[in-house]
C-alpha cells in the first residue's frame, strides 16, 4: 500500500507538488477508494451517511489498498438535486478532519463548491476532485492556483440534473479530447500546475451505455494531453446493464472487467467502491503485463 509522507495536512504548495509526483511514480496503477457520505447514492444507498459509518469504510479502504480516499458529500447520480453549502460542509469536513489525523493516505474532496473545497482543504484534504473541470463555480479555480493541489477535471455534458437526457455526441472522442484542451488552457491561465492536473472522462456523466464502452475502448485517445488519466466505471449503470443487475455491490465483479480495460488503456488512476477486489485484481494484471512479482 502506498504511503505519502506528508500527503495530509498542510496545504503548503511545495510539500503537495512532491508528494502528488512521489505518488504518480509508482509503479503501479493507483487505486482511489470512494466514500460516499450521502443518503442517495446510486451504489450504496446510503450507508456510509453516518460520520461513524463513513469513517469505517475509509478506514477498510485503506487497509484492503487503495492509495487515494475521495471523500464526497452530494450525491452526482443522474437526476439527483443539489445539497445546500452548509449540509455539504456538514457531512465531510468531521469525516476529513479524522482521516487527516490517522490515514496517511492522500484524500480528494469531491465537490464542485469553491467553499466545501475550501473547508475540506483547511481540514486536511488534499485533492480537488471536480465532476465540473472547474466551471460550476468561478471561484474554484482561484482556491486550487492558490493552494496548487491536484484537480482532477471531469468530462460531464450538461448537469447532474439533465446529463442522462438524451445525451448526444457528433464526435464523442473528439469532443471529450476538445473539452480536455480548452480546461487545460483554462488552468493554464488561472496559473494552476499542469502536473497537477488529472483528466477524467467522465464514464456515465452525460454519456449513454455505447457512449462509455467507446471511451474504455479509447481511453488511450487522451494520453498525448500529457496528463495522467483517471476512470471511474465502477458500479455504473452500463455494467448493470450489460449483466442485467441492480445498483450496488452485486456490480464489483463486472465493475474489474472496466478497471481492467482502463489500465490496460492507459489509466493511472481507477476510482472504485470496493478496494480489496480491485487492488487483487490489479495486481495479478500487473504481474502478467510485466511477468514480475509485485514488489513487496
Amino acid at each position: 500500500m502506498s504511503r505519502v509522507p506528508g500527503a495530509s495536512g498542510s496545504t503548503a504548495t511545495g510539500k503537495h507538488r512532491l508528494a502528488w509526483a512521489d505518488l504518480l511514480k509508482a509503479p503501479h496503477p493507483l487505486i482511489m477508494g470512494v466514500v460516499n457520505v450521502t443518503p442517495d447514492s446510486f451504489s450504496d444507498g446510503g450507508r456510509f451517511f453516518d460520520a461513524t459509518a463513513a469513517l469505517a469504510q475509509a478506514r477498510a479502504l485503506a487497509a484492503a489498498g487503495a492509495d487515494i480516499l475521495d471523500i464526497g458529500g452530494e450525491s452526482t447520480r443522474p437526476f439527483a438535486d443539489p445539497v445546500p453549502l452548509e449540509e455539504e460542509l456538514r457531512r465531510v469536513v468531521p469525516v476529513i478532519q479524522a482521516l487527516a489525523a490517522e490515514i496517511g493516505l492522500p484524500i480528494s474532496i469531491d465537490t464542485y463548491k469553491a467553499p466545501v473545497a475550501r473547508a475540506a482543504l483547511e481540514a486536511g484534504a488534499t485533492v480537488i476532485n471536480d465532476i465540473s473541470a472547474l466551471r460550476f463555480d468561478p471561484e474554484m479555480a482561484e482556491l486550487a492556483a492558490a493552494h496548487q493541489v491536484p484537480v482532477i477535471l471531469m468530462h460531464m455534458q450538461g448537469t447532474p440534473r439533465d446529463m442522462q437526457v438524451e445525451p448526444r455526441y457528433g464526435d464523442l472522442l473528439g469532443e471529450v479530447k476538445a473539452f480536455f484542451q480548452e480546461r487545460l488552457e483554462f488552468a493554464a491561465s488561472r496559473e494552476i500546475s499542469r502536473d497537477l492536473l488529472v483528466l477524467d472522462p467522465g464514464i456515465g456523466f452525460g454519456k449513454t451505455w455505447s457512449h462509455n464502452l467507446e471511451i474504455l475502448n479509447h481511453l488511450d485517445t487522451f494520453l498525448d494531453l500529457g496528463c495522467p488519466l483517471l476512470a471511474g466505471p465502477s458500479r455504473k449503470a452500463f455494467i448493470g446493464h450489460i449483466l442485467g443487475l441492480p445498483n450496488g455491490e452485486v456490480r464489483d465483479i463486472g465493475t474489474l472487467a472496466a478497471l481492467g480495460m482502463a489500465v490496460l488503456k492507459g489509466a493511472k488512476i481507477v476510482r472504485t467502491h470496493n478496494a480489496a477486489y480491485a487492488r487483487q485484481f490489479l495486481t495479478v494484471l500487473e504481474a502478467i503485463r510485466t511477468g514480475e512479482l509485485p514488489q513487496k
